[in-house]
């Protein structure tokens, strides 16, 4: 599995396995399918109650725990700086591991009207520091975070945050954002990779497929990875789990890569930090 290095030297897999919604039905063998088909990058968080799956998954699979990429993140009503230390441990505890290895701030705020959302931040991020300088997490970041967010973490954090996990895909690539990031350091994470069934049908996107003759989906990643993402698709059968991991035997060439680029916006979710879903 190819990798790419966070700014304080961990690597995390190009291609993890996402486990949002994945708590529908018996989760743990859709995790220790994923497993099986070779992923070491998994994805969770407290919301979407998914992390003892892993752990039952993990524990079953005989799989070395130090061979593994685990992600979480704290909710809405986690944050502040007693809630989000409370958070972490109680996630430890449900993903059976002494240490993790990225803790993220799943959203800046905890709704629209939230007043208070520059101060709670702050202080979640303080208690997040204080995580990785005790060695309980390798690395530490952010989720759905705008640059006016991380601007306000950025003038009061004695750690800059290595990682931000945000929609990205063909059609919504959010190119202020991934700017913002990467001139501060922090490496772009995609989540929703290969967007909603809007893409399956876009008739660039089907074109570039044949062309490669992949699918939709497996032309997205690697679209992704060539633009410097590493991206965190889902999958409940074991044949679309190992094609999205096999992403590096083609090549998207620079003139198709600038048509995926300029396409038109497609494919949101309708979900804005600072709003209420679209």
């Amino acid at each position: 599995m190819k990798c790419f290095e966070l700014s304080n030297g961990v690597q995390i897999p190009a291609i993890g396995f996402g486990t949002y919604k994945a708590a529908e039905g018996d989760t743990a063998d859709v995790i220790r399918t994923a497993l099986e088909a070779g992923y070491r990058y998994f994805d969770t968080a407290s919301f979407y109650q998914t992390e003892e799956y892993i752990a039952k998954a993990v524990r079953d699979s005989g799989i070395d725990r130090k061979e593994l990429v685990i992600a979480t993140k704290a909710w809405k009503t986690e944050m502040g700086y007693e809630n989000v230390r409370q958070a972490f441990y109680q996630s430890l505890e449900r993903l059976d591991t002494d240490y993790m290895d990225l803790y993220l701030i799943h959203w800046p705020l905890r709704s629209p009207e939230d007043a208070d959302w520059a101060q709670i931040d702050a202080e979640t991020w303080k208690a997040m520091e204080e995580l990785y300088r005790e060695g309980k997490v390798r690395a530490i970041g952010l989720s759905n975070f705008l640059p006016h967010h991380i601007e306000n973490l950025l003038g009061c954090c004695e750690i800059t945050p290595m990682l931000n996990q945000l929609e990205i895909h063909p059609g919504h690539m959010q190119e202020a954002a991934v700017c913002y990031c990467r001139e501060k350091g922090i490496f772009v994470q995609a989540y929703r990779p290969v967007g909603r069934g809007q893409l399956f049908e876009d008739v660039l996107l089907k074109h570039l497929a044949e062309k490669y003759g992949v699918s939709v989906p497996k032309l997205c990643l690697r679209y992704e990875y060539q633009r410097g993402f590493a991206s965190i698709p889902k999958a409940s059968q074991k044949e679309k789990m190992v094609e999205n991991l096999n992403i590096f035997d083609f090549e998207i060439s620079n003139t198709d890569l600038y048509q995926i680029d300029t396409m038109p916006p497609l494919g949101w979710s309708g979900e804005h930090p600072d709003r209420e879903r679209v």
